[in-house]
């Protein structure tokens, strides 16, 4: 017994450091990372509380304003808080879930893995985006229905277990509407097994769906108030845009790879279609061969391949995929215990060598987000820089404190502040950034006067403002000389600061802020189609 209670403590400290270890990893990335496009555009959702979005539905608005919140400041850890914690709690069910389908050591090695993979890490882990609160609650859904499905007896009977299921899959919905394809996974895994088929006739399944259809009544009473937008919106990303390509296949498949780390993204691919491999090229039953696996290929393969085909005929945003890799690395990590059998030492190489480079790669990229080390003109580069700053795509990753600091210091700035009703900028994301740094300056709206305006048309009324002063931002990095778009919206549009964002010593944007005096008419986006002002609706989706 006392051995029994060193090998738990023994494996609770191994886990426990882990977590903690990549959680400070994490942090100090949070700390150290401007505030991505999406992200300081998800810190506005946290200024208009509502039951869903336009982009998304509400579980992100709540995860990037948790630590603003608590802490009474805005800023890129701030906001950054919320995904730091919840992927500590899916790391820790991961781990869970793979040592109750395979052992202790393919669970130590599943999380080690999924702590060392980048755009796990970093997407998942740090960065605010609907993905953290979708694997929090899509790690619970599976770790309960492995419960569920495995820790029976020979003679499976369904339990209360499929009702909490479809609630945690529901809940999953409300980061992201990927969860609904985990809930599809589950079915179509009963559906193709004998003994796991009675559970779709069980009220057990009945009360989950039931919970499921509660857990998303946010997401459905939002769109029945807006013309189902925000469904419309979504499926709209799956309609071919263009021909299929082939080239643009491979790429997409080899990007994946490259965000998944390739020493992890290509045996993830491996150990997949080696399972598949085993599961159609034998005559045995599929619980001869392992049900376990296929309740995993079952909940990986459908957005590992799906997103993936889809890269061949429109481009895919890296994270869309990736819950799919995230069920894969349970099969991973149960193929890694076993070649740890067979030479410890090479898992353990390729673990740590995979990790260092991983953790030199991401230190890199700091520092140059930073200090500018590869950028020319940097006091900081390093061999003189390789990349110019007018054409280094990361200085679009806006410093809010130094813009925070110019309005601060800025005479005229705070005046206009004062002056004016609303401020607003050329599009979305700008508005996120800046609405970020003026955070502690002003509560008052900020909107974008572009044709895509996303949440910003729902938010906001712009005839409220006519006859109001607006505060208008530009940025001369992105869009040059674009303030020549408003002079019939305003009495007067007045330059009145420009502040100047640095890195290294080398000025790497221009923000430049106009007093627009009057709003003559209310901004409405769009051109005419069809003979008629276009609305959000109509506007094409980027």
């Amino acid at each position: 017994m006392q051995k029994d209670d060193r090998l738990l403590q023994t494996e609770f400290r191994w886990v426990a450091g882990l977590l903690i270890a990549g959680l400070l990893l994490r942090g100090t990335i949070a700390v150290w990372l401007p505030p991505g496009f999406d992200e300081a555009y998800y810190y506005q959702y946290t200024r208009h509380l509502d039951w869903s979005y336009f982009d998304h539905p509400v579980l992100v608005a709540l995860t990037t304003g948790l630590g603003c919140w608590l802490t009474g400041t805005v800023s890129a850890f701030t906001i950054r808080l919320g995904s730091l914690l919840l992927y500590t709690g899916s790391l820790l069910l991961l781990y869970l879930t793979s040592r109750r389908l395979f052992s202790v050591t393919a669970a130590r090695l599943t999380l080690a893995i999924a702590s060392l993979i980048p755009i796990f890490m970093v997407g998942f882990g740090v960065l605010t985006l609907p993905d953290s609160p979708l694997m929090f609650f899509w790690t619970a859904a599976l770790y309960v229905a492995v419960i569920e499905f495995f820790d029976q007896s020979e003679s499976y009977q369904p339990s209360y277990r499929l009702a909490i299921v479809g609630l945690l899959v529901g809940l999953a919905c409300l980061g992201k509407y990927h969860g609904v394809v985990l809930g599809a996974s589950f079915v179509g895994f009963c559906l193709t097994s004998s003994r796991y088929r009675s559970a779709l006739m069980s009220p057990w399944m009945l009360a989950g769906l039931g919970l499921f259809l509660l857990a998303i009544a946010p997401i459905v009473i939002w769109n029945v108030q807006h013309d189902w937008i925000s469904v419309r919106f979504q499926s709209s990303r799956a309609v071919p845009d263009r021909s299929y390509s082939l080239l643009d296949l491979a790429v997409t498949f080899l990007v994946g790879i490259a965000y998944l780390f390739p020493t992890f993204g290509v045996p993830l691919w491996w150990v997949s279609g080696r399972t598949i491999a085993k599961q159609t090229n034998s005559s045995k039953p599929p619980e001869v061969l392992g049900e376990k696996q296929r309740f995993i290929l079952w909940v990986a393969l459908p957005l590992m391949v799906g997103f993936t085909l889809m890269g061949g005929y429109r481009p895919i945003l890296p994270t869309w995929a990736m819950p799919g890799f995230w069920g894969a690395t349970l099969l991973l990590g149960d193929y890694a215990a076993h070649w740890q059998q067979r030479s410890r030492r090479a898992v353990h190489r390729w673990l740590w060598g995979s990790g260092i480079v991983i953790v030199t790669l991401i230190t890199i990229a700091l520092l140059h987000l930073n200090l500018g080390i590869l950028q020319q003109g940097s006091r900081y580069a390093w061999l003189g820089g390789i990349i110019p700053a007018n054409t280094d795509g990361s200085a679009q990753l806006l410093d809010i404190q130094q813009l925070r600091h110019g309005l601060e210091n800025s005479e005229p700035c705070r005046a206009a502040l004062d002056q004016s009703t609303f401020l607003f900028t050329d599009e979305i994301f700008l508005a996120g950034q800046v609405g970020m740094a003026v955070a502690p300056l002003t509560d008052k709206p900020i909107t974008s006067f572009d044709q895509d305006q996303r949440g910003y048309a729902i938010w906001t009324n712009s005839t409220d403002w006519v006859g109001k002063n607006g505060l208008y931002f530009a940025s001369q990095r992105r869009y040059p000389s674009r303030v020549d778009r408003y002079p019939t919206y305003f009495q007067s549009i007045k330059p009145i600061a420009t502040i100047l964002i640095q890195r290294g010593g080398a000025i790497v944007d221009v923000i430049q802020v106009y007093f627009c005096q009057t709003l003559l008419n209310p901004y409405e986006p769009g051109t005419p189609l069809n003979g008629k002002r276009a609305s959000i609706r109509d506007a094409p989706f980027h």
